[in-house]
Formats: structure tokens, sequence, C-alpha cells
């Protein structure tokens, strides 16, 4: 008899394939006490297994390849700085010393205090950097525990299995693509966690949420799994493997039709262009943005340039990375965000000042604001890099008409201070802002008279008006881009756009899923902007749309409050094409 899980599908693909159980249970320390001698032993053994840690990590570091998406390197280089950090690399040596115990009781010690901390802070992102922290002490343990001394991360051939686990570092997650695995399901984590969003970047499909799996899948026991389903079966019968077959082939089929419309223009069946862009963080992303046919760059992060090192950026480290990109673009736009340090995003150049809410504190624009020599640096390369291509400005994080007219003002006398130098830059430079507040999007039109343009950001937008935080197990089955307070917040910044003459972007996860792509052409939606490998899935909905067909329902879906309701009407708006005969068959239901 088949066994029949649901969890939720956080990467899309079917896999067929024997199962991997993975039990990595946490060694039962004791506190074992020591003369002098023996502690300064086990301090050797201490640091000798933050060197393995540090050695694995690299190795796997080492195996990424160069067009991988940057979402998969900075969880890596996460873990790397975790190591070097004070707090878990010398705190257990103290320990050690005050306590004459062993290296595994120390880091069991150092754990709970950090872990204490972390549970004590009221945070959104505390639970993705708690799972940080657990996965870098875990490392550690296992060699300390099981003496893994030679540094060799590849200990489990996981090629070809679906590797079924209680959670998956980022780690972890980068060698199963290495080695080849067929997918992976875990009983922790969501759509939003650091194991799904490596998923996502890499290809793999995976299932997260499904509690309590491990007790009853076995070792070999072939699996079929549905990453866009949510679903996971064991002992399937011939007719379901027969079915999933089928449809592996067919998603086969998809992505080869889908890269044929590398050349097509972005048009709906009505005639309306859509500007496709995509979503970069180095400059590698744009080998990827070539295979995707997009339009230029709507959102260019440019945290990575203070990440993983010990000393700020200089004028001529941004220059030189925005010009690089820009001749990539051979004349396509390039739209480049002001640094957003703080919340999750956090830098040992510039670390942010302690707060209880980093999500809610000193992030964004108005860091910026507060740090103007930080601020100036990247303006002035932003604005000369304009010398050499199209280039938009755009501030993040934005809530108030005075951060605007106080960015704006920086901005003009950096442009004076480059003027007086005899420096080349565009006078027109566009500048835009970032619809991430639920303040920002209320005051739309005001913003609108001031910028040059708008970009939504969804994924913050969205979990600051639910006042749920995304990435928490406990809550995150709230996070809803349907939720009609959402959909109005999206609508009155499309509609400001529009009132205003300015053009109105959404550079969010919502931009890039299928599922929205038509309510948000009914909403007046004209530019996108998602990560490279989903833009081809999005023009493929827009060329068989006809937003005029479909405009009554849409406005259905945006005025319901009956979440049901709306998952039926979405589903009825994704069936129609835009042809004559779905329109009929559509009448008839």
């Amino acid at each position: 008899m088949s066994l029949m899980f649901c969890g939720i599908g956080v990467s899309r693909g079917v896999a067929i394939a024997p199962a991997y159980v993975l039990n990595r249970h946490r060694a039962d320390v004791k506190p074992v006490t020591l003369d002098k001698k023996g502690v300064t032993k086990e301090i050797r053994r201490f640091r000798s297994a933050i060197n393995t840690a540090r050695k694995q990590l690299e190795q796997i570091r080492g195996t990424i390849p160069e067009d991988a998406p940057e979402d998969i390197s900075s969880f890596i280089e996460t873990h790397l700085l975790m190591l070097d950090d004070a707090t878990l690399s010398e705190r257990p040596v103290e320990i050690m010393r005050a306590e004459a115990c062993n290296a595994e009781w120390a880091l069991k010690l150092q754990r709970e205090a950090v872990i204490k901390v972390f549970d004590s802070m009221d945070d959104p992102y505390i639970a993705t950097r708690k799972d940080d922290v657990n996965h870098v002490i875990d490392q550690v343990m296992r060699i300390l525990v099981e003496k893994q001394g030679d540094g060799d991360p590849f200990i489990h051939d996981w090629s070809g299995q679906i590797v079924v686990a209680d959670d998956l570092s980022p780690a972890d997650t980068v060698l199963m693509q290495h080695q080849g695995v067929a997918g992976f399901i875990t009983e922790t984590g969501g759509q939003l966690s650091h194991t799904a969003i490596l998923a996502r970047s890499l290809g793999i499909p995976a299932i997260v949420g499904v509690s309590g799996i491990r007790r009853y899948i076995r070792n070999s026991e072939e699996l079929v799994i549905d990453g866009e389903g949510g679903l996971v079966l064991g002992e399937a019968d011939d007719n379901s493997l027969s079915y999933f077959r089928r449809q592996q082939r067919e998603i086969r089929r998809k992505q080869r039709e889908l890269s044929r419309l590398l050349d097509t223009q972005s048009v709906t069946l009505c005639g309306e262009e859509v500007t496709l862009l995509a979503n970069i963080e180095i400059e590698e992303d744009i080998k990827l943005l070539k295979k995707s046919g997009a339009d230029g760059v709507g959102l260019y992060r440019t945290e990575f340039l203070y990440m993983n090192r010990d000393s700020l950026p200089g004028e001529s480290d941004h220059f030189s990375a925005y010009k690089r990109v820009l001749r990539a673009l051979k004349g396509a736009p390039l739209t480049i965000r002001t640094v957003d340090l703080g919340g999750d995003k956090e830098s040992a150049a510039a670390p942010s000042a302690n707060t209880h809410n980093p999500a809610l504190g000193l992030r964004g624009v108005r860091r910026s604001l507060n740090e103007p020599r930080i601020f100036n640096t990247q303006l002035r390369a932003i604005l000369r890099a304009s010398a050499y291509g199209p280039v938009r400005l755009m501030f993040p994080m934005l809530s108030n008409t005075a951060e605007i007219d106080q960015a704006l003002g920086i901005v003009e006398q950096t442009k004076e201070e480059l003027r007086a130098e005899g420096i080349k830059f565009d006078e027109n430079l566009p500048v835009g802002g970032m619809i991430e507040v639920p303040a920002a999007a209320i005051i739309a039109q005001a913003f609108a008279e001031k910028l040059d343009f708008l970009s939504i950001g969804t994924n913050d937008l969205i979990q600051y008006t639910l006042a749920i935080d995304r990435v928490d197990d406990q809550v995150n089955y709230l996070y809803d881009p349907l939720h009609p307070a959402v959909l109005q917040l999206i609508r009155m910044t499309i509609d400001a756009g529009q009132k205003a003459g300015i053009p109105v972007s959404m550079c969010g996860e919502m931009a890039g899923d299928t599922r929205y792509t038509r309510l948000l052409l009914s909403l007046g939606l004209r530019q996108l902007s998602m990560p490279p490998k989903l833009l081809l899935e999005v023009k493929n909905v827009i060329t068989q749309t006809d937003i005029k067909a479909i405009r009554r329902k849409a406005l259905n879906i945006v005025n319901s409050t009956d979440s049901e309701r709306q998952a039926r009407l979405i589903e009825t708006l994704n069936r129609l094409a835009g042809t004559e005969k779905e329109k009929e068959k559509e009448k008839s239901a």
C-alpha cells in the first residue's frame, strides 16, 4: 500500500528515486574534568576541529559553478564568517580554561548561551540566524565527536537519491547538487527558508515541512516527490509511477518549448508590451541573464560588495563593479539599488548596532542617511558609472517623503562635487524608490510626484503588511500574496504611477511566480523583474494572455475577502489563455 505525505513544495520538479534517510542525532555530550595539560590539549583539538570545518566549507565552496546564483555562495560564506567569529571560535576556549572541561562540553555550553540570546529577541529574522548558528556548531561538534580529522566533507554518496532529513545546511544542499541528488525532503523549513531558497537556485526538486516522515521511510525505498504540489509517495503503485514518469517527460518538454521563446517579444494577445527585467547580485549573474532574454536589470543588489571583507568597499570598488556589468549589458538598462544592510544582511565591514528588532531598525535608506560617508561613496560611483550606459538609481525601504527629499538632496550635492571635479555623469539619471513598507504604498502618490519610477518589493511588503515572519515555520502559512490588503497596496502603487505618468515595476518573488502574472497584468503592471531563470516561464504566460478578456475576473480577486473564493478565481484566471475557445469554455463553466 502506498504511503502519502504532504508538505510545502519549495522547488518544482518531479523526482523518482530511492530514499537516503539522513539521521544526524546530536551527541549526548557529557562534561569531562581535565587537568592543566589536558585543557591545553583539548584547546588544540577544538581549534583543529574549527580548521577542519573551515576546510570542509572551503572545499564545498570550490564545487559551486561560476555561473551559480549568488544565493548559493553567500550562505556558505556566512558560515565561514561564523567560524571566524570570536563567539564560536574563542568563547568555547575561554570556557575550557575557566571550567577545565572538554571541548564538546564547552561548545555545548556556548551553544546554549547563544541560542538563549536569540530566543529572547523578538525579531523576524532570528529563526534563520539561529538555524545558521546551529548548522555551524553541529558541523564542528560532529568533527569533535566523530573524529573526522581528514577534512573530507564528501562522506556521503547522495547521487541519484532522494535525501530525507530533519533539516539541511546550505553546505549539505550544495553538496547534493554537486553529487547529482534527485531531490530532498526535510521535516522542518518553510517556503523562504535557506534550504528552500537554495533548492530553487540549484534546481533540485524539494519539499519541506513534512513532519515526522523519517519514522515511516526506509533507506533505499523508492520515493516519488512532486516539488510543486508538495506531495511525497512511498511504495507507489505502478499506476502512480506511470503518471509521475509522464509528468517528468512533460516537464522536460515544456523546458524545451520555453527555450524557443528566448528571441520572441514579450507581448500579450491583446498587443500590450511587457518589459521583463532580471534581478542580479553579482556580475556573474549576467551569464544567466543573457540566457533568459531579459530587457535589462530591474534590481541590482549591491550588498555583496560589503560582504566577506574586513574593510568598506571604496569608490573604485563600486565603480569597477558597475562598469563591468554595464559593459556586459551592452546598452540594456541597469537599475542599481543603494545598499540595504541590516535586517538579514549583515557585513563585518559595516556591522549594525545591536537592536531588538533589526528588520524594523536602521536599514535601507534610513541607514544610508545615517551614514552619509558610506552613502556618498556609493552615490559617486553610481553617478560616474552612468556615463558608460543607461543607469537608474533606486533607494530601498523608503517610508516617508522626508527621506526622499533628504536622499535627493544628497544626490544633488554629489553631482555638484563631480561637476566641480570635471567628472562626467548622466545629468538626467532617473531616481526611483522601493515600495516595501505599507506606509509607502498608502502615500505612493506623494512618492510618485518626487521620483522618476517606483518598484514594488513584495517580499517585505507582504511581511510587513501581515505582521508575520516569512521564515518562521509557526506563522509562515500566513504569508499570502493574495491577501486583500496586500493586493490593495499593490493596486494603489500602480495607480499612483499611472496617475503621475511614471513607470512602476515589481521585483519581489511575486513577480516571478506565474500564478500571479495575469492578475498583475490586469492591475496595470507592465514591468516585472525576477531571477533570470524564471523569466521565460513568465514570458510564456504573458504571450498567452488577453488582458481585456480577464480584467473583470482579476478585479473580483482583488475585491474578494474570501480566501477560498480567491483560490478558485485565480485558478480560473490562469486557465484562460485568451483564445475564443477558452473563453467559451469559461462561459459555460
